[in-house]
């Protein structure tokens, strides 16, 4: 674990595996931490790749920045974090909330990407509807803590029966939720909630792509993930059964196999 200061906010990260192999920048998604990523951390820097997991401002270890903090906030944290390192490129991969910062990433710095990894993501601009939606939950974590929104949502994080078939899963998945601050969930909320439309930059885009979902995703189902493979006809498109939200966590081998293999190609 290291930390540093990097846009005016103290970013912790992990960058493992040797300095020579190919860079791979993990970004996890809401309310989680780069802890998230442990089963593919292992398995890709046992195959020789270089692994950079930061936690997001406002999430695990690194510093809040209340009130708003957009995407585009992140994905420039991101490109500074490999300045820091001394990459130029990377393959760039994110789940959920992460899957979107991934592609304002690729918005905001095309140059910087090797490849992209979208796992359990949504490509449309926020709703009016989920708009109104995110930031009245993030005024509820505010006043009430993350412990009862933890509780409700982990049978949509992870398919709901793997919650008592994967009970050490849920159980870290629920640590993590409960753990975020919830200062800076709310402040990711409130950008998240004007997020740009990323249809027209995943048309655009040569790099590999590989599109991963759980089959059981109630958040951004199949259809989100199908969605994104007709803009990006080149992509690799995955389902992973028995999963929900979360196929990294609750399908590890699964998942990491799909991953491995698109590396290869990268």
């Amino acid at each position: 674990m290291t930390s540093t200061i990097l846009r005016g906010a103290t970013i912790d990260y992990d960058d493992l595996g040797p300095a020579t192999g190919l860079p791979v920048l993990l970004v996890h998604g809401h309310p989680f931490d780069r802890t998230l990523w442990e089963p593919q951390v292992t398995a890709l820097t046992k195959a020789g790749h270089r692994v950079v997991t930061p936690d997001l401002r406002g999430y695990g270890r690194s510093s809040v920045t209340p009130g708003k903090v957009l995407l585009a906030d992140f994905a420039d944290d991101l490109a500074a974090l490999l300045d820091r390192l001394g990459i130029e490129r990377a393959v760039v991969g994110g789940v959920s909330m992460g899957g979107q910062i991934t592609m304002e990433f690729q918005r905001r710095h095309p140059r910087r990407v090797r490849g992209l990894v979208l796992s359990d993501t949504s490509a449309p601009a926020e709703t009016d509807e989920g708009r109104l939606f995110r930031n009245r939950l993030a005024d509820r974590l505010l006043a009430e803590g993350m412990d009862g929104y933890a509780h409700e949502v982990i049978g949509k994080m992870l398919a709901d029966y793997n919650v008592t078939a994967m009970p050490d899963v849920a159980a870290r998945v629920l640590a993590m939720m409960r753990a975020t601050d919830p200062r800076g969930a709310a402040a990711a909320l409130r950008g998240r909630a004007e997020r740009p439309d990323y249809r027209e930059v995943l048309a655009t885009v040569d790099a590999p792509v590989l599109i991963v979902v759980g089959a059981d995703d109630v958040y951004t189902p199949v259809s989100e993930a199908e969605a994104i493979h007709r803009l990006v006809p080149h992509a690799t498109l995955t389902v992973i059964e028995k999963a929900g939200h979360l196929p990294g966590a609750e399908q590890p081998e699964r998942f990491n196999a799909a991953l491995l293999e698109f590396l290869g190609a990268c």
